[in-house]
Parts: C-alpha cells; sequence; structure tokens
C-alpha cells in the first residue's frame, strides 16, 4: 500500500511539474505574439509550431544584429506558423528590401508581411523607370499561365528587379526569370524564391 501510494505521488509530481514547465514554455511565446494577458487556450498552434517560430525569430533577429546593431532598436520581427511580420524604420529603401530577402530565405518561411517605414523622403528613387519595370513585370507574370502571380511580390529600385514568394516547382522559377530578363531597362534580377518542397512543414 505504501509503494502503491509513494508511485502515485511521484506520478503526481511529474505530471505537476511538465504542466508548469510545459505552461512557461507556451506562456511567453504566447505573450509575444498575441500580447500580454492573452489566455494560452487562445493560441492555435501547437508547442512544435511554436518552438519553430521562436527559432525563425531568434534567426532572424541575430541576422539583422549582425549587418547592423541598429536593426536590434529599429526592426521589431514577429513569427506566428511560418508567417513573419516585419515593422519598424529604417533610411533607406535597400535596406528595405535587404530585410526582406534575409525574412524570406529563413527556413521554414511561408509568407513575408513587411511593414517596415522608410525615414525621410525617398520619393525621387520611385523613377518612372522603376514604376514602368514594377508593372510590366507583373502583367507578364499574371499573363504567364505557368506562374501563379498572385504568390510573388515585386519591387523595383534603380531599375533592379526584387522579387520574393513561393513557388511551386523550378520550372515556375524559370519562368519568371525568363520573363524578368525580357524587360527594357532592366539591369538586375535578386530573386529570393522559396520552392513549396522546401518549406519545412
Amino acid at each position: 500500500m505504501f509503494k502503491y501510494t509513494q508511485k502515485i505521488k511521484i506520478k503526481y509530481f511529474y505530471i505537476f511539474f511538465i504542466t508548469i514547465f510545459l505552461s512557461g514554455c507556451v506562456g511567453s511565446s504566447s505573450v509575444g505574439v498575441f500580447g500580454s494577458g492573452v489566455s494560452v487556450a487562445l493560441d492555435p498552434r501547437t508547442i512544435g509550431t511554436q518552438i519553430d517560430d521562436s527559432i525563425m525569430q531568434k534567426s532572424i533577429s541575430t541576422k539583422l544584429a549582425l549587418i547592423d546593431k541598429k536593426y536590434i532598436l529599429n526592426v521589431s520581427t514577429k513569427v506566428l506558423d511560418g508567417r513573419i511580420y516585419l515593422s519598424g524604420k529604417v533610411d533607406e529603401p535597400e535596406e528595405k528590401l535587404e530585410i526582406t530577402k534575409i525574412a524570406w530565405e529563413t527556413y521554414g518561411a511561408r509568407s513575408v508581411k513587411n511593414n517596415i517605414r522608410i525615414k525621410g523622403n525617398f520619393s525621387f528613387k520611385n523613377s518612372a523607370k522603376d514604376i514602368l519595370i514594377t508593372t510590366q513585370l507583373r502583367t507578364a507574370f499574371i499573363l504567364n499561365k505557368e506562374i501563379s502571380s498572385a504568390n510573388f511580390n515585386l519591387d523595383t529600385i534603380n531599375q533592379k528587379i526584387y522579387i520574393f514568394g513561393i513557388a511551386k516547382n523550378k520550372e515556375e522559377v524559370e519562368e519568371i526569370m525568363k520573363e524578368s530578363k525580357q524587360i527594357a531597362y532592366v539591369e538586375d534580377v535578386i530573386p529570393s524564391i522559396i520552392l513549396v518542397s522546401e518549406l519545412s512543414r
């Protein structure tokens, strides 16, 4: 009887310990994404997904800090189920594009929402050629049946095209590059394209 009682106590001790441990892990993650005071039960992600998101978030923050320590304070990164949300301020549009590229190339990224703002006036960089290039390429993507245009974001800075998105296969990537290189005035094409097969989940 004594041994049975001891086993019961040990069993409940382990259950109690694991519950406290998991509550601590999940709680800190929930506060980061959903805001303080939100019940853990409202977090729809599994423990594994939350850990993956946390690893992705730390990876992006570390890479940005290595580029420039100012990003530690100026750029905020949140990850929810592989979807990356960026916010903050930078000095130049090229910085915003570089940060987007780093986020897209993070293993497990499903999408990137970049709400980073550019400090000061940079309208002179949005030249007529850049706007024309982006418009022509977006139209080409829509007309090409081999390309799922909705899966890609386009930006053009100083006649350089930046393409972010998720492709079905390598053939779609080849079509994207072919269309991009046919656009007039383009000096370079910088793709950050993930294949569906490369997604971690």
